[in-house]
Parts: C-alpha cells; sequence; structure tokens
C-alpha cells in the first residue's frame, strides 16, 4: 500500500509538471504577437508624443500615455480572442499580475508628470524641489525591462530574458544622457529591444 501511495505522489507530481512545461510552451507560443504589438504601441507612441512635446504644447502630452494603454489592451484582446486559449495556471496568472502591475504604475506616473506638464497639478506638490523629468524615462525603462525579464523567467524563454536586460538597464543609463522629449526616443529603442525584436523572433521560430 506505501508503494501504491509513493507511485501515486510520484505521478501526481509529474503530472503537475507536464501541465506547467505544457502551459510554459503554450504562453511562450502565444506571447509573441502581444508582445510585437504592445511593442508597436509603446514606440510609435513614444515618437508621437516626442514630436508633440517638442513643436506643440511641451510635457502635456504625456497624457496621451493612458490612451495608449486604451488601444493597446483593445488590441490585445482582439489578439486574445485569436490565439489558443490556455487553461489558468499559475503560469499565466503570474505572466498577467507581472505586466498588470507595470502597466498601473508606469500609466499613473506617467499620467502624473502630465498632469504636471500642464500645470494642473504643480511639482512642488509631489515632488518639493526637484526636477524628476531627468529620470523619469530611465526609472520606466528600468522596470520595462524587469517586466520582460521576468516573463522570460517564467516561461523560461532565454530570448526574452536578454532582451529584458539589454532593454531595461541600457534604457535607465541611456535615458540619463537625455532631456525633455529625447528621452522618448529612448522609450521607443527599450520597446523595440524589449518587445518587438523578441517578439518578432518567437513568431518566426513558431513557424518553424
Amino acid at each position: 500500500m506505501e508503494v501504491d501511495n509513493n507511485l501515486t505522489a510520484e505521478r501526481s507530481l509529474e503530472i503537475i509538471r507536464e501541465s506547467i512545461e505544457r502551459s510554459q510552451r503554450t504562453i511562450n507560443k502565444n506571447s509573441a504577437l502581444p508582445l510585437i504589438w504592445w511593442g508597436v504601441c509603446v514606440a510609435v507612441f513614444s515618437l508621437f508624443i516626442a514630436y508633440l512635446w517638442k513643436n506643440h504644447g511641451g510635457p502635456v502630452w504625456n497624457m496621451l500615455w493612458a490612451v495608449l494603454w486604451l488601444i493597446g489592451y483593445a488590441g490585445n484582446w482582439m489578439i486574445d480572442k485569436r490565439r489558443e486559449s490556455v487553461p489558468t495556471t499559475f503560469v499565466g496568472k503570474t505572466v498577467s499580475y507581472v505586466w498588470s502591475t507595470f502597466g498601473v504604475f508606469c500609466c499613473s506616473v506617467g499620467m502624473i508628470f502630465g498632469f504636471i506638464g500642464c500645470g494642473m497639478l504643480p511639482m512642488e506638490l509631489i515632488l518639493p524641489k526637484v526636477y524628476a523629468f531627468g529620470c523619469i524615462t530611465s526609472v520606466i525603462s528600468l522596470c520595462f525591462g524587469m517586466g520582460t525579464t521576468i516573463t522570460g523567467l517564467v516561461i523560461r524563454s532565454r530570448i526574452i530574458q536578454v532582451c529584458g536586460l539589454i532593454a531595461g538597464i541600457g534604457g535607465f543609463f541611456g535615458a540619463l544622457h537625455f532631456s525633455g522629449h529625447t528621452q522618448l526616443y529612448v522609450m521607443a529603442v527599450v520597446a523595440l529591444i524589449g518587445l518587438i525584436v523578441p517578439g518578432i523572433t518567437i513568431l518566426l521560430q513558431n513557424q518553424k
């Protein structure tokens, strides 16, 4: 009886392991289009906001980041409707939580700085005696890279891990060398390396 119980326990662990690995493979496969979609959205909005910031009113245009998330989630919803369904698992929930947290934090910070830029909020109320526009892009780039790298670790994708490290660390230090609207060019590059490149790579691998 004890032997049977051990075999049953071992078989249960094996089933759990196989389920997690299958979920990881499916999520990895399904992540290609969302990565590309979000990467394109971030890159396009970065360049668009940089243009408006430079030529039509300054940092007030950071408010458009809220529009990005609406468009991004709408497009992601359409992608989800067409791709292979994945049962709710710990792996899937973890990836979802990582990017939901990233989205809430970074979108909120971007909108707050948009309010500051348009004069609706005084900077002294949020950041007394500090001019923080010089570091906000660095912080968001770092968070971006961390989210991408954690996703790569969870689903065991070396490509996503490496791209996340390069985008996060490179974007953090790269943005420190720029000011104002030019930092958004760094954000566009971060989106390219951290999302679009791994998305295209996974897409090409899936087609083999």
